[in-house]
């Protein structure tokens, strides 16, 4: 079996990511291609459009949640993303287990007492009437029922699983602060979500395993259920083996990919590339070392914004009144140092509407 080292693993990353060469494709495609992104942070998604796309217009992105094409909700890993409607309405119904469970496994001691499906009726009652609510709003609205439990439990067992909800604009539109405010999916793209498979069998669960390869592969089970939270997955891979190629990493594990997806040549040149906080080019994976050193490991999750040199992790970066700062990580050289303030000139002129392209370098670590 052949052996695919880190480099060529990044490289197919990279490739998949969007961010060997900047796609030419209309925004809502790029977001189905990357199977959603990651978004609880709301202007985060725009910093990794941007890198991703071609002239990038952030009023595109903003027109899609407007126009409810793509639709903020919380989904994979029991975060909130960014996804295309089709996508929202396919799959929700087969993430219902995992969100259920992640949330008891919260908040156990306060709905241990409570029937969720007596929850999930009095909730859409609330919800009926077309009124979008905050968490604490609903969970309020219901806690009469279940005086023991708190507010917060309730409201986010209700939005978070058992009621599938959108995050209603202007949350998320460019340079816009707003608070969350939800409202009943069904109510924003106008249909129900797709119901479950038959018992025995999991389309979804297959889609989901083709779209993850296209978008992260080559990639382990393990990596798999990382981005997704799904632990079920393992059958549909069982199921479709046969259009599967397979590989070997250098520790071993077995990393599946669709056979004419890209694997560009290990010594393809990569560029300088801005991501946002929590992107899925790093959190989409168990094993991250492909992109991010294990000393670094811990940035993936605290939400710091890093660059990546040569495919990998090597800086952070913030702004601060327009002015790009970047924290280089290890040793630069004279022509790395370059790449990145040419692209961070490049994203400052981006969050400045072409007003500014000031970028602080600090100086490399010893």
């Amino acid at each position: 079996m052949t052996v695919l080292d880190t480099r060529a693993l990044n490289r197919a990353t990279l490739a998949r990511q969007l961010l060997l060469d900047r796609a030419d494709m209309p925004v809502v495609d790029a977001v189905a291609h990357l199977c959603g992104l990651q978004a609880q942070e709301p202007q985060e998604p725009f910093v990794g459009l941007w890198s991703r796309v071609r002239a990038f217009d952030p009023s595109s992105l903003s027109g899609l949640l407007t126009g409810r094409n793509v639709v903020r909700t919380i989904l994979m890993r029991r975060t909130i993303h960014l996804l295309t409607a089709d996508d929202t309405l396919a799959w929700r119904a087969r993430h219902d287990a995992m969100l259920r469970q992640r949330m008891l496994g919260t908040y156990r001691r306060d709905l241990a007492e409570v029937d969720l499906g007596e929850l999930a009726a009095a909730g859409r009652a609330v919800m009926a009437d077309g009124e979008p609510r905050t968490l604490t709003e609903l969970g309020r609205a219901v806690a009469h029922r279940w005086p023991e439990s708190r507010p917060r439990a309730l409201g986010e067992m209700l939005i978070a699983a058992l009621i599938p909800m959108a995050q209603m604009p202007p949350r998320g539109l460019w340079r816009t602060k707003a608070g969350v405010r939800n409202t009943l999916l069904s109510s924003w793209l106008g249909r129900e979500i797709d119901p479950p498979a038959p018992e025995g069998s999991d389309p979804v669960g297959q889609a989901l395993v083709r779209r993850y390869l296209a978008a992260f592969g080559p990639a382990a089970t393990a990596d798999l259920r990382a981005w997704s939270g799904l632990a079920g997955l393992p059958a549909a891979v069982s199921a479709m083996r046969e259009e599967l190629v397979a590989f070997r990493d250098e520790r071993g594990r077995e990393l599946l990919d669709l056979p004419d997806a890209p694997r560009p040549d290990p010594d393809t040149p990569a560029p300088v590339r801005f991501l946002p906080a929590f992107d899925n080019a790093i959190l989409g994976y168990h094993d991250r070392g492909r992109i991010i050193d294990d000393a670094h490991r811990g940035l993936s999750v605290a939400g710091a914004r890093v660059v990546l040199v040569d495919g990998r992790v090597s800086a952070t970066w913030t702004v601060t009144s327009g002015t790009v700062a970047v924290t280089p990580l290890r040793p630069f050289s004279r022509a790395d140092r370059t790449a990145v303030a040419d692209q961070g000139q490049a994203l400052a002129s981006f969050l400045t509407d072409g007003d500014g392209d000031r970028v602080h370098m600090a100086d490399s670590p010893c």
